[in-house]
């Protein structure tokens, strides 16, 4: 599915942008997903709720019934029947922020995650009054969680929110083709899963999928992460409760670098999009820090610390795939380029993905992928010490609208499957798309990583013609072209010689 062209979104989100006025965009997001957030809970609700009416035997009123399902009990003053009664009433952000406070109350899951600021004044009652009709459709109950309707919305309007804010504000949003292709190269099927950076949470999401699409079991897995934005931590929160994710994103936001709140993890995968070049990491603080196993991070870029800090959290069998601007292939300032060189000669670099540009809605900087591993010998059939796989999927995918690109499946499955067959022995070099090289080329190449050196350009197609013949059609064919604008430029010259200019 893409994130485009979905159609009810796109109509939700142009009416629902009404409400924004002279909002920040920031406050705008907490405003609409709140909406979107105790929408779905309610759906959720109120359809158990008929069901148990119907039933002799039960009370629709009673709280365990819903919690033994995993649905979220919803008190009656923040059920969506009595908010949308009250939509045009004056006194409307008041009555949305009791329903948050009451279902915070009963759901200690969700304590101080909600948006609670509805009844400032800045916020246009009438707008709202008119938001709230806007979300007549269901997005939680049975037939929408099949479909995955809510999931839809939330992305769509995330992805909308990223391109709104510019190049900072898509530091929290990861397209999805980009997190399925993470998820389908490492293939999370069972143990610990981290992101240091998490944001709304996109790679959980897409990993529990994944866990569901191929028969696993949720209870294989578990999840935890981190996120420094206040903002984008409680929409994380949102997030993984409306998909029923039990995630452990600790109690409150924190920086990963100065507030480690998983100091004893050792994660079997870490899917991550840490903030591209990030220069006011507070490096200057972290010199003697343990985690640079690898040598001392720049000050003024965060790359090789998030590198490091991922490494680190690694189990011994575990691997670690993250995105990355790709000067981190070849940057040499400030010792990136020794650490760079550490990596590659203990063999810890697997494989290294360079994408397309115009994946991200927030920024044109050109990005890759990394693959990082404890133990490269543990992770697949085929012994792959000392070589590294180099993909480069720069001429892939498609563009999903004017000015954004997206991965299809058959794009994903492709890069995906050359990495298994890699790791696992039925794998040949591509040329123009993949090779395995070994860490001598690699040193040859001054540890230099960007894929195109390696991958050779891609074969191109005979078409049968023979050389000699093809160049003398090529000379004739340009020999006419020569003697037709020659031809026109005569003509030119004497028409405009008839009205008095001379050329």
């Amino acid at each position: 599915m893409t994130t485009a062209n979905l159609g009810f979104e796109e109509k939700l989100w142009s009416m629902a942008d009404k409400l924004r006025g002279s909002m920040d965009s920031g406050e705008y997001k907490n405003v609409v997903l709140g909406l979107l957030f105790l929408k779905y809970v309610s759906d959720s609700f109120e359809e158990k709720f008929l069901e148990l009416e119907t039933d002799e035997y039960a009370d629709p009123e009673d709280k365990d019934e819903y919690l033994a399902e995993n649905i979220f009990w919803v008190p009656k003053e923040a059920r969506w029947s009595f908010i949308k009664d009250n939509a045009k009433k004056p006194e409307i952000g008041q009555i949305i922020d009791k329903a948050m406070i009451a279902i915070e109350k009963e759901n200690p899951s969700l304590q101080g995650v909600l948006p609670k600021d509805y009844a400032r004044p800045a916020l246009d009652k009438v707008r709202l009054g008119e938001t709230i009709d806007l979300f007549s459709f269901k997005v939680g109950d049975k037939e929408s969680r099949s479909k995955d309707v809510l999931g839809r919305v939330y992305e769509y309007f995330l992805s909308k929110f990223a391109s709104a804010e510019g190049k900072n504000g898509g530091e929290f949003y990861t397209p999805s083709s980009v997190v399925r292709l993470l998820v389908e190269m490492l293939q999370p099927y069972k143990g610990r899963i981290y992101d240091p950076c998490c944001g709304s949470g996109g790679m959980f999401v897409q990993s529990e999928k994944f866990v569901e699409e191929h028969q696993g079991k949720l209870v294989d897995i578990a999840v935890y992460g981190q996120e420094s934005n206040p903002t984008t931590w409680r929409l994380c929160k949102m997030n993984l409760a409306i998909r029923g994710i039990d995630g452990n994103i600790g109690s409150h936001n924190a920086d990963t670098f100065h507030n480690d709140l998983h100091k004893g993890l050792k994660a079997d995968y870490i899917l991550a999009n840490p903030p591209f070049n990030i220069k006011d990491w507070g490096g200057d603080k972290l010199r003697e820090d343990a985690r640079w196993q690898f040598g001392v991070p720049p000050v003024g870029n965060a790359n090789y610390a998030w590198i490091q800090h991922m490494f680190s959290k690694l189990a011994p069998t575990g691997t670690a795939g993250f995105v990355l601007a790709n000067g981190s292939m070849s940057s040499n300032t400030s010792g990136e380029g020794d650490i760079r060189k550490k990596l590659i000669e203990d063999d810890k670099v697997e494989c290294i993905v360079t994408l397309p540009g115009q994946l991200f809605y927030s920024t044109q900087i050109p990005v890759c992928i990394w693959f990082i591993s404890k133990d490269k010998s543990k992770t697949g059939k085929r012994q792959r010490n000392n070589e590294i796989l180099f993909i480069d999927a720069r001429k892939l995918g498609y563009m999903a609208d004017r000015t954004h690109r997206e991965f299809s499946e058959e794009n994903i499955h492709m890069i995906a499957e050359t990495f298994h067959k890699w790791r696992d022995g039925e794998y040949k070099d591509v040329q123009g798309f993949c090779k395995s090289a070994t860490i001598e080329e690699v040193r040859k190449n001054d540890y230099i990583l960007t894929p195109g050196r390696y991958v050779g350009l891609e074969d191109v197609e005979e078409d049968g013609e023979p050389f000699e013949e093809k160049m003398v059609r090529l000379t004739s064919e340009l020999s006419e072209q020569f003697a037709k604008s020659k031809e026109l430029e005569d003509l030119i010259r004497k028409a405009l010689g008839r009205i008095g200019y001379d050329i």
